[in-house]
């Protein structure tokens, strides 16, 4: 694989006085930790501040930035973890830093509230972005130029890319190493983590209530393993119930309680997971795709994965595919 070049693997974060240590703790965790065992060239991450020195962090200690704008605005990935107020101005000094920033080829990235910054700076007019559904519709009010979307973990426009509430945002840091060193490191990166290298939706990233653990003693469990088991094989709600010793009616009950979802939307969610690998790392059809993870035909597979994905598998396979 090739290197990243020197000044494509900087990444700045923004700190600030009063800030949740959460958001600045997954930037660390992603691009400050050293990771000599991936064997590729790691990022070289920069803590700063408006004013560099001791910032009051929530919880009762404090962080130091040891770099002010100037740094911020310089690096390749420039990346804003929150704002201190929704409600208030942003400084000018920080949307000068980013307008600077952007204007110098750099990805401008947000997490949470940080879509604040972004939108006050200009760089979401005309751009879907998301943020914390709490704050969406106050951003919608702020900023009517921004088409905001709430319903998604992460927005990748390319050059300006926003997440919604804390956790998304290590979403989107997994996605941007993606980008960067591809599927494998990516992945291994995610599994340090102890996380999903995706989460539902794939690139969409539609937010979905998480599947527990399948538990040995658990009906609902016994029939999601089954279909884990063999994703090629015709699933029916009737058949899902009988493998877990149950009525539909109570199956479907349960499942909804146990996953935040219908059964079959969460074969559907398994099949396209099992999909992705497939389309990042061999050079198979399309077809034998599809047939391998249970599609019943490639018309019905691109159906579902566009709707899932936001992306055909062509699509998804140029742009991940190493």
């Amino acid at each position: 694989m090739l290197a990243l070049p020197h000044r494509s693997r900087t990444v700045s974060v923004l700190a600030f006085d009063g800030m949740s240590p959460f958001e600045l703790g997954c930037v660390v965790e992603v691009f400050g930790l050293p990771r000599p065992e991936l064997d590729v060239p790691w990022y070289e991450l920069a803590v700063c501040a408006e004013r560099p020195g001791p910032l009051r962090a929530v919880g009762g200690f404090t962080i130091e930035a040891a770099h002010g704008l100037d740094v911020f605005a310089g690096a390749r990935t420039v990346i804003v973890p929150g704002v201190p107020d929704v409600r208030a101005e942003i400084s000018p000094a920080l949307t000068a830093a980013l307008r600077r920033a952007h204007d110098g080829g750099a990805r401008i990235v947000s997490i949470c509230s940080g879509a604040f910054a972004l939108a006050a700076a200009g760089l979401l007019d005309g751009r879907a972005a998301t943020t914390h559904w709490r704050y969406a519709p106050l951003l919608q009010r702020r900023f009517p130029e921004v088409r905001v979307d709430p319903g998604v973990l992460y927005v990748d426009e390319g050059d300006v890319l926003t997440s919604a509430g804390s956790a998304a945002g290590l979403d989107l840091l997994v996605h941007l190493v993606r980008r960067d060193h591809g599927p494998s490191v990516a992945n291994a990166v995610a599994r340090r983590l102890v996380v999903p290298p995706h989460r539902e939706g794939g690139q969409a990233q539609f937010v979905e209530a998480p599947v527990a653990e399948v538990q040995d003693d658990d009906p609902v469990g016994r029939a999601m393993d089954w279909v884990l088991a063999d994703l090629t094989r015709p699933v029916t709600v009737g058949a899902l119930a009988r493998v877990a010793g149950m009525s539909e009616r109570g199956f479907i009950r349960h499942f909804g309680r146990r996953t935040g979802t219908s059964p079959l939307r969460w074969v559907i969610a398994q099949r396209i997971a099992a999909s992705l690998p497939l389309l990042e790392t061999t050079a198979a059809p399309i077809e034998e795709i599809a047939a391998a993870v249970g599609f019943e035909s490639p018309v019905t597979f691109r159906h579902h994965f566009g709707r899932s994905m936001r992306t055909s598998p062509s699509a998804y396979r140029k742009a991940f595919r190493r």
